[in-house]
């Protein structure tokens, strides 16, 4: 196989890594002003990924650092034009980083009000965002012939990016909400359960819609599958949650995730940064490429070390399987 063909497909696995793991951290975030009712509440959902969302958001590292190295033209002009969003994206990230760190450094319900807040902010800007950049890089954007971004950030704010935007936030609220229902006893985990429930419905909506236009506008075999089967999970994952199966909902939710990303960067392939204004100033996997000894030293060392960082995630997530309950909360507090 080509190299630059094995790259573009590396980096969309990484991305679909990311989406997943970070999706229903992003979620759960979202979710604390609807399941924590009080601080026992708001304590078990940060700790249902208290363990894991830094681990998680490492695959944003490894993809940002992918794309550098094997399309520098890609990175060069995604970084660029789509300087604001990605930077509202870091910030958030940030925030809500800081915030999981320092929510507990003191008692006062105020304090932690605020570090909540920047959690729930820091949760739902980038599922938003997230959502717009990729459905803009998928529909393409203004370049110039040195495939420089011309446009604006409400160039960005088309009805096809915002439908984008919408689709992940909520899908990733659904995520998280069940990721929530998995991870927790008691009676949030029930509210969780019908919280993730009322969540699907409007995400099978938004998804529907979204990735029926993504299918009318790059129709091919392979996206119309791949739309097929995000649908198929999505739906499945609703009927599951509904029956209380949260271990079959949360993959079924994982597979949805996963499906949705393939199915863009299916739709994208092979051009990475097309040029709505002139195909001639497009990116493909042809011309932002880097070269052969750059891509075949990438392989080698992704040969190596994926299959590592794999095998400490699954080890982590096994370690911190057990379900959490008020009462880990409440003796940990004393």
């Amino acid at each position: 196989m080509d190299l630059t063909i094995l790259w573009f497909w590396i980096i969309a696995a990484l991305f679909v890594g990311y989406f997943v793991l970070d999706g229903f951290d992003f979620g759960v975030g979202m979710t604390i002003p609807f399941l924590g009712k009080d601080e026992t509440d708001r304590r078990m959902l940060i700790n249902t990924i208290g363990p894991v969302w830094d681990l998680n958001e490492t695959w944003l590292i490894v993809a940002g650092a992918s794309l550098f190295a094997a399309f520098p033209e890609w990175y060069a002009t995604l970084f660029s034009g789509f300087y604001l969003p990605l930077l509202f994206i870091l910030l958030a990230l940030i925030i809500r980083g800081v915030s999981f760190e320092y929510r507990h450094q003191r008692p006062e319900a105020s304090w932690k009000r605020r570090f909540d807040l920047m959690i729930i902010v820091g949760s739902a800007l980038p599922a938003f965002l997230w959502g717009v950049a990729f459905a803009n890089i998928v529909q393409g954007v203004p370049l110039d012939a040195d495939h420089n971004f011309t446009g604006t950030l409400f160039t960005l704010l088309n009805p096809y990016g915002i439908l984008g935007g919408l689709t992940t936030l909520v899908l990733f609220f659904a995520h998280g909400a069940v990721f929530a229902s998995l991870k927790t006893e008691g009676d949030i985990r029930e509210r969780a359960r019908r919280l993730a429930g009322r969540a699907g419905l409007v995400a099978i909506m938004l998804a529907a819609s979204f990735l029926g236009w993504t299918v009318l506008a790059h129709f091919s075999l392979p996206v119309l599958i791949l739309a097929a089967i995000a649908a198929v999970s999505l739906i499945s994952a609703w009927f599951a949650n509904s029956r209380g199966l949260e271990g079959r909902a949360f993959a079924l939710m994982a597979v949805t995730v996963a499906a949705a990303v393939l199915t863009l960067f299916t739709a994208l392939f092979p051009a990475v940064m097309p040029a709505s204004n002139d195909p001639a100033n497009s990116l493909t996997i042809a011309n932002a490429s880097s070269t052969e000894y750059t891509l075949t030293v990438m392989s080698w060392t992704a040969l190596i070390f994926l299959p590592l960082i794999l095998a400490y995630q699954g080890w982590t997530y096994w370690v911190f399987r057990k379900r959490i309950t008020r009462k880990h909360i409440e003796a940990a507090a004393h």
